[in-house]
């Protein structure tokens, strides 16, 4: 489901009040749909528009989607040198030529080192290779 950030309330509560015309009055259908639209109407009119709206957005943006690389870099020479620059942290997600990759601790404990690590994009080209 692709999320509208600016959906319209009174758009949603028309259409809640359409579909409810093909039910009976008391029937559960009924109940449901008016207590989803006075639940909708009350987020309004308390001003917590904004409140669920954001709450509605996380609620329906896939996990995946909140993976994001910290730094993208053209090489891995540029990659070297940021890792070397003392600005790496570890556990930062980076993006180097394309492909991903975790900024973790060096074995001997000694300094940081990248870790491959699919980025979302690179799993779906690998679930789906005819993807692009």
């Amino acid at each position: 489901m692709k999320y509208d950030p600016n959906f319209d309330v009174d758009n949603i509560l028309d259409t809640l009040r359409t579909v409810n015309e093909k039910y009976q009055e008391g029937s559960p259908e009924d109940e449901a749909i008016r207590i989803a639209a006075v639940a909708l109407f009350y987020v309004r009119e308390s001003q917590k528009l904004d409140d669920y709206r954001e709450f509605f957005r996380k609620f329906y943006t896939p996990a995946v989607d909140y993976i994001v690389p910290s730094q993208t870099f053209l090489t891995r020479a540029d990659a070297d040198e940021w890792l070397s620059s003392g600005k790496a942290k570890d556990g930062d997600l980076v993006k180097i030529a394309g492909e991903g990759f975790r900024v973790i601790p060096q074995r001997n404990g000694q300094g940081l080192r990248f870790r491959p690590t699919p980025l979302p994009e690179e799993l779906m080209k690998m679930k789906h290779p005819d993807s692009k």
